[in-house]
């Protein structure tokens, strides 16, 4: 065996024993910092209190679910109901919000899911989208996969505040519909800030979410587990 095939080798067992150590320290912090509570701020008892939820659609993805009117802001004037393709407005009062990766957001299913969008989703190489829901209150039952939540008007106030700069501002300031997209007729796509990474996933922003708002939350997590073990039923 010749000294650059045996270098070779070397070179490429090391790369691979990198991987593997890097991969499995991700999922031990991936278990490990999701079991470490952030608790809840502590608030006065009485005062009115606005309802948020805490919503799966399939275990992977983790949306917060806002009303679509209050005073602090009536969401449907910058997301409208036009820009979904069912065009219909009838019982929807609550708007569902999540942030991911737009190749993640923009296959049909995971079927289609293909290495290349892994790749640059996990790598921080992709660009990110708001993905926004228009759900009626009917959908949002308490469940093991909905969670309904009671905030302060200040608490909201910031809840707001960071889903609001979540989305990536066009040149006029207002928010950038991305047309051609949708799952169920009453939704939509958004430019988004920042981007997706195997570190910072769409369930990061939602835990991150709940932070700001002095919610139960975990100290970090990737997966929608992570949070929701916060919030046994």
């Amino acid at each position: 065996m010749s000294t650059f095939f045996r270098k070779t080798l070397k070179v490429i067992s090391y790369a691979l024993g990198g991987f593997v150590a890097v991969l499995l320290l991700y999922v031990a912090a991936a278990f490990g910092l999701a079991l470490v509570p952030v608790a809840a701020e502590p608030v006065p008892s009485g005062g009115p209190r606005i309802p948020v939820y805490l919503y799966t659609p399939n275990g992977v993805h983790t949306d917060l679910v806002l009303p679509v009117r209050t005073p602090q802001v009536d969401w449907s004037r910058q997301l409208k109901f036009a820009h979904t393709t069912s065009r219909d407005s009838a019982g929807y009062d609550y708007l569902a919000f999540g942030w991911g990766d737009k190749g993640f957001f923009y296959i049909p299913g995971w079927g289609d899911l293909t290495l290349p969008i892994a790749f640059r989703a996990a790598f921080h190489l992709g660009t990110s989208a708001m993905h926004t829901t228009f759900r009626t209150t009917q959908e949002l039952r308490p469940s093991p996969t909905c969670v309904r939540l009671e905030l302060t008007p200040a608490q909201y106030a910031r809840l707001v505040a960071y889903v609001q700069g979540s989305f990536r501002p066009g040149a006029d300031g207002r928010v950038q519909y991305l047309p051609g997209h949708t799952y169920a007729g009453h939704d939509a796509f958004y430019e988004g800030q920042w981007a997706y990474s195997f570190w910072h996933t769409c369930n990061t922003w939602a835990n991150n979410g709940l932070k700001v708002s002095g919610q139960p939350a975990a100290w970090w997590t990737p997966l929608a587990g992570g949070i929701f073990r916060h919030y046994p039923q």
